[in-house]
């Protein structure tokens, strides 16, 4: 974000001839902590927040004409796939935890694809690799978003499909201005895919990506869209569409085939739970990293973090510690469970959590640790929707890595993913690549309930980043008394260079980096602490929520400040 705020700052200088300090802040408000950037969005009847103002719109321009919270939720997804393209779209996969008013209970959904039949381990082991590539055909898996959707509809939709793909379609027909955030990550990855297959046919038609303003336009997106909305899911996965997609990716030496689009399904599955001082948060199971957020909250949950204060050095290296435990546990076991036993219900075992608890010297950072043994039984879009009927819907969409893999089917109007670099080439790892196989997935919904009743859902985006910051909302709001909006707005924490699922391992602690907000004297005491930090721009997340006032009946609504979108109600 910072980048941004320069870019805005000088692009201000060039047309009124104005400085303009580099130590200026946001402006002082009168209410809440000095860091939040604005009041809680409240509404009494429906609310929705995504990375984007038209995709918050859309959500609640379908629940005022009929719709609940699903159809909102599909119809924001499909602006976004439209509209930031540089962080999801239907060549991508999709996770949600849905609570569902009617049954009063929650429901996890898992529409993430699984890897080419036809392409075998032994296929990057005699070529030569050491790991799966990040762009390209060869980390292309199978897409499931686009059944996710239509899984989501069918079991929660109130409105036709045509109605709810209506407003993606319109835009992609007659364009939309470009926000200021997406169009510096679009001209960034234009810099580095612009020489996959399909790709500046698509978002480069004039040799430049689109740029702050412009209006773009994707009549073919516009086209895929209109075909799904007539024909159903079968029409991506059976149908011409698939046909396309796998003749392309094989036309450049890929291994995406029909039969591993048209043997495609989503999965329901129980969403997990832990309690933190009163509060259950619930993630799904792996092949998401969801409990990853969990196993950090356990283990904090043995300290009196309140105490700590937010600011304050011996908080940031207990959290960090806390978060390399987990994440050695997330690179050993979190896999597709189909092909492992995932111990889930260990992992989440509380005495297990103050077993690890006790590897923390609270004097002294960690340089390594070993993955524990529990007791034995991957830029994204997140957003959140929530109608007058009390469902309520967390959802996450990505390509992985922004734009994916850059490869672009012609005629489709967007990007495949690239999830198939997440998996391991070690033979004896959980993660390994085999035929048929999800990939270790990073993005992950949320929600939280509180004595049986349904009460927030929230999302961060950003590959680890994010059960690093699910678990810092909810520290920041029941630890330090934040309120929806504060929790996102404070600064935050990001340990970077743990172990990982694809086989990496970490030997020198890895690296915090802090955004502004934390003193001077806080940074000292970590290096002292044996810590090592390193600024960074732009990876700290996006998050949106909303908050359910069961006594008022009335919806908050928290939006990201690093993002472009809003959270918005009626």
């Amino acid at each position: 974000m910072k980048t941004t705020i320069i870019a805005a700052t000088l692009t201000l200088a060039t047309c009124f001839s104005a400085t303009v300090s580099s130590v200026a802040h946001s402006a002082d408000r009168i209410t809440g902590h000095h860091f939040a950037t604005r009041s809680e969005a409240m509404a009494p009847n429906a609310m929705a927040a995504t990375s984007q103002p038209l995709a918050t719109q859309v959500a609640l321009d379908i629940m005022q004409a009929g719709g609940n919270a699903v159809d909102a939720a599909i119809a924001a997804n499909a602006v976004l796939g439209l509209v930031e393209p540089t962080g999801n779209g239907i060549g991508g996969d999709l996770f949600a935890i849905v609570w569902d008013a009617k049954t009063e209970r929650l429901y996890g959904l898992n529409a993430s694809g699984r890897s080419p039949k036809n392409l075998t381990l032994d296929y990057f082991l005699e070529n030569g690799h050491d790991k799966i590539p990040a762009y390209g055909v060869l980390p292309i898996s199978v897409p499931g978003a686009v059944d996710g959707w239509f899984e989501l509809h069918e079991k929660f939709g109130q409105l036709p499909m045509e109605q709810v793909l209506a407003p993606a379609i319109e835009y992609a027909e007659q364009g939309f201005p470009v926000t200021e955030l997406i169009a510096y990550y679009l001209e960034r990855s234009g810099r580095f895919l612009n020489k996959q297959p399909g790709f500046s046919e698509v978002f480069m038609p004039d040799g430049e990506m689109p740029k702050k303003g412009e209006r773009f336009r994707n009549p073919d997106l516009a086209n895929t869209y209109r075909t799904l909305a007539e024909q159903g899911r079968d029409a991506f996965y059976k149908g011409d569409i698939a046909r396309t997609m796998a003749d392309f990716v094989q036309e450049h030496g890929g291994f995406l085939s029909y039969e591993d689009l048209a043997s495609h399904t989503s999965t329901w599955v129980d969403p997990v739970s832990t309690n933190y001082r009163g509060y259950d948060l619930w993630e799904l199971p792996p092949n998401t990293q969801g409990i990853a957020a969990q196993q950090i909250l356990n283990i904090l949950e043995n300290y009196d973090i309140a105490s700590m204060g937010f600011d304050s050095a011996e908080y940031i290296h207990l959290f960090v510690e806390a978060k390399k435990l987990a994440f050695e546990d997330r690179a050993k076991y979190y896999s597709d469970p189909d092909f492992n036993d995932v111990p889930v219900t260990g992992l989440l075992d509380k005495e297990y959590a103050k077993e690890r608890a006790k590897l923390i010297n609270m004097e002294r950072a960690g340089r390594s640790y070993e993955p524990g043994n529990p007791p034995t039984e991957g830029d994204t879009i997140y957003l959140t929707t929530a109608d007058k009927d009390g469902t309520m819907v967390s959802l996450i969409q990505s390509n992985f890595r922004g734009m994916g893999s850059g490869v672009t089917p012609t005629g489709l109007g967007f990007v495949l993913q690239n999830r198939g670099e997440l998996f391991a080439l070690d033979p004896n790892h959980n993660n390994v690549f085999e035929p048929g196989k999800r990939p270790f997935h990073t993005i992950i919904p949320a929600f939280v309930t509180k004595d049986g009743k349904p009460l927030m859902s929230y999302g961060v985006m950003g590959g680890a980043t994010q059960p690093q910051m699910h678990a810092q909302i909810l520290i920041n709001m029941i630890d330090f008394g934040m309120n929806l909006q504060e929790a996102g707005d404070a600064p935050r924490i990001l340990h970077t260079g743990s172990s990982q699922p694809t086989g990496e391992a970490m030997t020198d602690g890895g690296y915090i980096s802090l955004e502004n907000g934390f003193s001077a004297e806080t940074r000292r005491e970590l290096i002292k602490m044996g810590h090592t930090l390193r600024e960074a721009v732009g990876p700290f997340g996006g998050y949106q929520a909303i908050w359910r006032n069961h006594e008022e009946e009335v919806y908050y609504g928290a939006s990201e400040s690093r993002k472009d979108g809003h959270a918005a109600g009626y």
